[in-house]
Formats: C-alpha cells, sequence, structure tokens
C-alpha cells in the first residue's frame, strides 16, 4: 500500500515475524473438524466373541441422531439397537443384537462436529474370521454429492452478500457521503442485502439434507429443518435473519432521509448515530459466522471468535470498500464523479483493514495449523499459502493503485482549468443551437402552428443535456490519474473474487493442526510402504507392561509362497513372551483379505509360518494384533510392496 518500506514499518514487519514464529512453536492441542481418534472395537481387529456394542471415540464433542452410528453385518444388514448415546466425554456407544455371527461387521458413522461441519467414515472389525462384505454407497453421502456442492455455492455467495453489504455501507459512510445518492451504489448495496438473504434462507433449507441423508429430496424436509432449527448452526442462521431485518432499516434511512439532508450539524449527528448502528449490526453478522463455525470450537474459542468477527469485518472494509470504489468510479454520474479526496479515504482506510488482517490472521494460522510442517503437508495449510499469496498480490496492485491516487490529486488544479475549457467550448455550441432554435421560432411565427415545432424543441433540449452529459464524461475519462485508478483497482476486484472463493474452501476445511492429529491417533505404528518383506511395527496395548516393537521378515517377498518369521520384542530389545499374537494380509487395490496367517510360537518372542500364500504382487498391507494380557490388545499395520 505504500511506496517505500519506512524503518517504523520494517521494525512493525520484523515484530509479526517474530510473533508468528513463538506462536508457531509453542503450539499446544486443538481442533476443528472431528476426526475419529479411536473406536472399540479397533479397526481391523478379529474377536473371538460378538462384542454387546461398539463405541467410537471423536477428537471433539459431535451432534447425533438415531442413524448416525450404524454396524452392518456381513450381508449389509443393520444390527445396531437403539440410538447411539454419549457414554463419555467424545465417546459413543450403540448397543448390538444378540448371537451375531462369525464374518466381517462395518461400522459407518455420519456426525456433525461443534464447527458445524458433516464428518463421515467407515472402518471394519471381524467375529471369528475375516469375510466377505457388502456395504451400501449410500452410508458416506454425507456433506457431498449436489447437495454439498449447493451448500457450498449458498456459503460463497453469503460471505460475498455480506461483504460488500458492510463494505458498502462503509465506504458510504467514512469515505464517499455524497455516494449515498448515487443510484449504482444504492443498487450494490441492497444487492448485497438481498443476496445474503437469500443464501442464508437457502443454508436454512439446505442443512439438514446436508449433515444427514445428503439427498436432494430432501431439501423440503419440515422435519429435517425441525431438527436444524434446534441446532446451534440453525440458530445462527435465524439470528442473521432477524439482522438482516435491522440491516434492512439501516439501508432504508441510509438512502433515503440521509441522503437527502443538508451538509451541517444534524447530517453530522445522523452520520454518527448511523455509524454506530451499522457497525453493531454488522458486527452481529460476523459473530453469526463466529459463533458456529472453527472459531467456536478447539483452542481459545473465548478469543477466537472475536478475532474471527474482527478479521472478518476486516475483510467487508477492504474487498467491499473496494468494489463500492469500482462501482463509483465506473458508474458514478459524469457531473459527480468520485473525488480524490474520497480516494485517499478509502486508501487509508483499506491500509488499516490489511493491518488488522495481518495481525488475526497470524493467530488463526496458528490456532488451525500449529506447526510449520502442517503448511505443506495438509489441505488447509495448502489453502492458507495460496489465500497468503493472493492477498500479497492484492497489496501490490493496490499500491499501484496508491500511486494513481496522488496522480489524481496532482492534476486537480488542471482539472480545473480543463472544465472551464470544456464549458467554454460547449457554451458556444448552446449559443449555436440556441440561435437555430430562435431561427426557427420566428419562422414558426409565419406560419400555423404544427406540433412537429414541439418535438424538435424537445429534441433540442435532449441534445443539449447529452451534449452536457458528455463533456463531463470526456473531462473525467480524459484524466489519466482516473483512468488508470480505475485499471488497477478493476485488477484488484478481480483478485478478491478469487481470494472470497480459496477463504470459502478454508472455512468448509479440516484444520492442519486436526488432520494431523486425527492421522497420529489413527495411524499409530503405521508408516511408508517397506521396499521388501521386513517391516518393524512399534505397538501400545495400553496396559501395564504393554509396548514393544515387532520386526516381521517375508521371504522371499513374492507372490506365491513365502515364510514369515515374526519376533516381539521389548523396547529394550528384549524377547516379549506375549500370549497371542495374529497376522492378516490385505490388498485393498485388489479388494483381496485381509487374509488369515496362521502362526506358530517357536520361542519366547518369536512366532513362525510355513507355505504363506500370497497370490499377487503389489502393495500389500500387514496387520499385526498383540495381545498382552487378557483385555489388553492392539493392531498396528504397515505396508510392504510384494513384487
Amino acid at each position: 500500500m505504500t511506496r517505500t518500506i519506512t524503518p517504523r514499518l520494517r521494525n512493525l514487519l520484523l515484530l509479526l515475524l517474530a510473533v508468528t514464529g513463538t506462536l508457531l512453536a509453542g503450539a499446544g492441542p486443538a481442533s476443528a473438524h472431528a476426526a475419529l481418534t479411536g473406536s472399540d472395537p479397533a479397526q481391523g481387529v478379529v474377536v473371538a466373541q460378538p462384542p454387546a456394542r461398539v463405541s467410537l471415540t471423536f477428537s471433539e464433542k459431535v451432534a447425533m441422531n438415531e442413524g448416525s452410528l450404524r454396524v452392518l453385518d456381513p450381508k449389509g444388514r443393520a444390527v445396531q439397537t437403539g440410538a447411539p448415546a454419549n457414554v463419555r466425554g467424545t465417546t459413543y456407544a450403540v448397543n448390538l443384537e444378540s448371537g451375531l455371527g462369525k464374518g466381517t461387521y462395518t461400522v459407518t458413522y455420519q456426525v456433525v462436529s461443534a464447527d458445524s461441519h458433516p464428518v463421515a467414515g467407515a472402518y471394519t472389525f471381524s467375529v471369528g474370521a475375516p469375510s466377505k462384505t457388502v456395504v451400501p454407497d449410500a452410508a458416506t453421502a454425507v456433506g457431498g454429492g449436489i447437495v454439498g456442492g449447493l451448500y457450498a455455492f449458498g456459503r460463497y455467495v453469503s460471505y460475498a452478500g455480506f461483504i460488500v453489504l458492510a463494505g458498502g455501507t462503509a465506504f458510504v459512510l467514512v469515505c464517499w457521503r455524497r455516494g449515498a445518492g448515487v443510484r449504482a451504489l444504492q443498487r450494490l448495496v441492497v444487492g448485497g442485502w438481498l443476496a445474503l438473504t437469500a443464501a442464508t434462507l437457502w443454508l436454512l433449507l439446505l442443512r439438514g439434507s446436508y449433515t444427514t441423508t445428503g439427498k436432494l429430496a430432501d431439501v423440503f424436509d419440515l422435519g429435517l429443518l425441525g431438527q436444524v432449527l434446534q441446532t446451534k448452526p440453525g440458530a445462527a442462521l435465524v439470528s442473521r435473519l432477524l439482522l438482516l431485518a435491522a440491516a434492512a432499516l439501516f439501508i432504508a434511512v441510509l438512502f433515503g432521509s440521509y441522503q437527502r439532508r443538508e451538509e451541517g450539524a444534524e447530517k453530522r449527528d445522523l452520520t454518527f448515530g448511523l455509524g454506530i448502528g451499522g457497525v453493531v449490526v454488522a458486527a452481529g453478522l460476523a459473530t453469526s459466522w463466529a459463533v458456529s463455525e472453527h472459531a467456536s470450537v478447539g483452542l481459545q474459542p473465548g478469543i477466537a471468535m472475536p478475532v474471527d468477527v474482527v478479521h472478518l469485518l476486516a475483510v467487508a472494509a477492504w474487498l467491499g470498500g473496494l468494489t463500492a470504489l469500482l462501482v463509483a468510479l465506473y458508474r458514478a454520474p459524469a457531473g459527480a464523479p468520485v473525488e480524490a479526496a474520497a480516494v485517499r479515504r478509502f486508501s487509508r482506510l483499506a491500509f488499516g483493514s490489511v493491518l488488522v488482517l495481518v495481525v488475526t490472521g497470524v493467530y488463526q494460522s496458528w490456532r488451525q495449523l500449529g506447526s510449520w510442517s502442517a503448511f505443506a503437508g495438509t489441505r488447509y495449510g495448502q489453502l492458507l499459502l495460496a489465500k497468503i499469496a493472493l492477498v500479497a498480490l492484492m497489496v501490490g496492485v493496490a499500491s499501484a493503485s496508491r500511486r494513481w491516487t496522488g496522480r489524481l490529486t496532482d492534476r486537480a488544479a488542471g482539472g480545473a482549468e480543463a472544465e472551464e475549457a470544456e464549458e467554454a467550448e460547449t457554451e458556444k455550441e448552446s449559443v449555436a443551437a440556441s440561435t437555430a432554435a430562435g431561427q426557427d421560432a420566428n419562422a414558426a411565427e409565419d406560419r400555423p402552428a404544427d406540433p412537429g415545432d414541439a418535438r424538435r424543441a424537445a429534441q433540442l433540449a435532449r441534445q443539449r443535456a447529452a451534449m452536457d452529459t458528455a463533456r463531463r464524461k470526456r473531462l473525467r475519462d480524459g484524466d489519466t490519474g482516473r483512468y488508470g485508478l480505475r485499471r488497477s483497482v478493476l485488477a484488484e476486484a478481480a483478485v478478491a473474487v478469487v481470494l472470497l472463493a480459496v477463504t470459502t474452501a478454508l472455512t468448509q476445511t479440516e484444520s492442519g493442526r486436526t488432520e494431523q492429529e486425527a492421522r497420529a491417533a489413527t495411524s499409530a505404528g503405521t508408516a511408508t510402504t517397506a521396499p521388501n518383506g521386513s517391516l518393524t511395527l512399534p505397538f501400545d496395548t495400553g496396559g501395564a507392561d504393554g509396548k514393544g516393537v515387532v520386526s516381521l521378515d517375508l521371504d522371499p517377498a513374492r507372490a506365491g509362497t513365502n515364510q514369515l518369521h515374526l519376533f516381539v520384542r521389548k523396547p529394550d530389545g528384549r524377547p516379549f513372551d506375549v500370549p497371542e499374537v495374529k497376522v492378516a494380509l490385505t490388498l485393498e487395490a485388489k479388494k483381496i483379505g485381509p487374509l488369515a496367517v496362521t502362526a506358530e510360537q517357536i520361542t519366547a518372542g518369536h512366532w513362525s509360518a510355513d507355505s504363506v500364500q500370497i497370490p499377487m504382487a503389489g502393495d500389500w498391507k500387514v496387520a499385526v494384533t498383540v495381545r498382552t494380557s487378557d483385555i489388553d490388545e492392539v493392531t498396528v499395520s504397515k505396508n510392504a510392496q510384494i513384487g
């Protein structure tokens, strides 16, 4: 936004970098979208007897309904009884039918995390021995498909509507009060209000299907709508509609009595009152997002929600004001173009907004990522990098706009002289037109009245008005400073459209911190594919003396007959004499397995199996279940490339 980096600005940037490093280095636990962190029975485990219930543990509390947690038998029949219940903390369980047979069972879940986003997934466990399974395709339809796409579009429109509504009114009140009487700006702000209102109603209707069935036919299901109204996101959407009613009254006053008032003490008082009321309404609208999304859950929600509100208001002041400036530059009447002083005021407003965005963005980035590695290693981090790059690009283009603003100011005196010359030229044209009209009038006195004379007079009046408008437009467009400013602001607005799309995607993406925590929780002992049949898998059954390391060798690690040797050792390297070890092989790419391997114990901590048949080459998952006591066991896995 400035042409040179002053020492004060340089020190500020260095301070922000230092704060960023300190925050990222001291990251603690947090969450956004809920993630499955544990289950009983565990994923891939084979149990001897059918369990009485299945329980799932998430990284945060979730919302469930009767069909949120399902357990399907090998034929795809639901075997859960009753609705899922919260048994403790973030653990939820559902009871199972008695007398279940052997085979592989599928557990599916469709829940809504505390930040309002649906989360779905599935895993399997087996009773007695693995078997083939049948799983309905609709088990994980929540949050996706056509409904998911429509919901994402509605979120984009709602953000865009708020930015135009709040930023447009801020531009009028803070930067260009005369803009309240400009028809194009009025249409812009009213359009923002209409877009936000329509999108809010749209999201309210879609919400039930988006978080449950994912079916387009359920969008107008009044039962689902009633359930949505009882949730935090539903209450936030209803509150937004009520605040939009207040915003409608605000707009009516701004573009009604306010713009008709003459400048003076009374109008200044009204400006102050509208400013206070506008901030309250805009902050309330921004809060409707903060209380129901990422900021409301995880680390420091009491700080994160106000920071999120301030961040969104700064975005609206910058991007919404930029949109209003663009409309004013292109659509303001030729006789009343936006003044250079108004552009300078917006430049200061935008600069302050960018500083606020930097400070609040640093905090939000630390909260949602937690580490430098999450920038490149998670989808949230990658989107955040794209957002940072777009903001930097906008700031660069804005610096060009600032230079054009300076040129616009410098040409003020020259513009006045040019206007006087244009007026003199137009006056000559008007005199010539009036003379011609007078001659026509004198001629008309000598002949009977003709209706065509009235039409000709009207045509002359329209011609003079068009000439006057054209003169003012030539004067406005002939200013190279104004022309350059219009082009640079247009470029800023184009980048802002993409920036808003990336920001909307960020609000629907699981935070980098949570994604990394979920990987660690669900992939304990899992690493990259082994280059051959030699694997090392650390494990921890959770009980006393439950930690150790499994070393497994497949020889020759090729399709066909192989020999397996498995060693269980304690952390200090001594043999670990555990009661039971099980091995299963799965080729997920071809949907083969799990193939159980029966291993015999040779000595303490050493198991062996001859004639292990591997039907084809590929990237095989080797799952090892280790039991260290009657109740403590765990399954760890790793991929091995069998060639």
